[in-house]
């Protein structure tokens, strides 16, 4: 057991969690969790001074997901930083039996998660020099963190987005059509359930049961993700339109994405190999409306979320952030 209020995380040692209590939604009392590798002070002493030393790493997982990329901690902080990974309210961790899991009605609700995220990874370096902050998003979690960067621009020195959902699939005239039918629904009842549209292949592509190489906990993220609901979605459709108008943000974005979406209602070998979730094209395109300094990165082979990706495309992600991480501003 480890002191300060951090446990042992369901991943082992050396990870630890810390419960960060949220107060109360229409659902009851909320908590995050922020998520870290147990270091002794030889450990920083040793600590490689790569790209990223001296910054702080806060990833932020997407819908129906929450952290277990072991290996992604492994080589962020072999590149020199100190990673922490956050499972927002009702995800993951932080998942209660009286929520909706993933249940908000505004992106920016995140604020708080990840308010209370920095001002604990914060006390681990009291008193010490100014650390750099570059926030990693997946998927979801990539427009939430572009939301939040653009926001808080003081707290922000760099932002790294693993297939972040910055657009609709349809581009954005669809979500122009679906929109108001979303915000009228999300207004009358936030809860509805809407048709399940996930055929469980992200899944197969992920899963060590399926073609993929890995293994996690499915209750936290399930074969076909959770059921959705008006008001969420509102909530992304909203987000991704300030996304369209232009976030002005000015520290330097990393965005990388698969070479190719196939998104069709049957299963396809080369599934394996592509992004399943999103129009990596499009949300290619909207990346140009983050900021000033964009980078990105399209990676041969990639899956949905890139870490997850065999091996080889692997090497290549973690390279792209290295080589990027090298030209951030000291």
């Amino acid at each position: 057991m480890a002191g300060n209020g951090w446990r042992e995380d369901v991943l082992g040692a050396p990870f630890e969690r810390l419960e960060l209590p949220l107060g109360e939604d229409r659902e009851g009392p909320v908590v995050a969790t922020l998520v870290r590798r147990r270091h002794s002070p030889t450990d920083t002493l040793l600590q490689p001074r790569g790209p990223l030393h001296g910054v702080d790493v806060l990833y932020v997982h997407g819908w129906s997901d929450y952290f277990f990329q072991v290996e992604l901690a492994e080589r962020i902080e072999r590149l020199g930083a100190r990673f922490h990974a956050l499972d927002l309210r009702k995800y993951g961790r932080s998942l209660r039996p009286h929520q909706t899991p993933g249940d908000v009605g505004d992106l920016a609700t995140y604020d708080e998660d990840i308010a209370a995220a920095l001002d604990a990874i914060s006390t681990e370096h009291r008193g010490g020099p100014r650390r750099r902050l570059v926030p990693m998003g997946h998927s979801t979690g990539g427009l939430t963190l572009s939301l939040w960067a653009a926001r808080h621009p003081e707290l922000v020195d760099g932002l790294v987005l693993n297939s972040p959902w910055l657009e609709f699939q349809g581009a954005a005239i669809g979500r122009a059509l679906v929109a108001p039918v979303l915000k009228l629904g999300a207004r009358r009842n936030p809860l509805a359930p809407m048709p399940a549209v996930d055929p469980g292949f992200y899944t197969r592509t992920v899963s060590a049961s399926g073609e993929g190489s890995w293994t996690y906990d499915q209750r936290w993220r399930p074969e076909r993700g959770f059921p959705l609901h008006p008001g969420w979605l509102s909530a992304v459709f909203e987000g991704q339109a300030r996304v369209e108008a232009g976030l002005g943000i000015t520290v330097p974005v990393l965005v990388m994405l698969s070479d190719k979406s196939m998104l069709q209602p049957r299963w396809d070998e080369g599934m394996a190999h592509a992004d399943v979730a999103l129009n990596v094209d499009v949300v290619a395109h909207r990346a140009l409306s983050l900021g000033d300094e964009v980078t990105v990165r399209r990676l041969r082979g990639a899956l949905h979320d890139v870490v997850l990706s065999e091996p080889a495309v692997r090497e290549r992600a973690y390279d792209a952030v290295a080589r990027w991480a090298h030209a951030l501003p000291r």
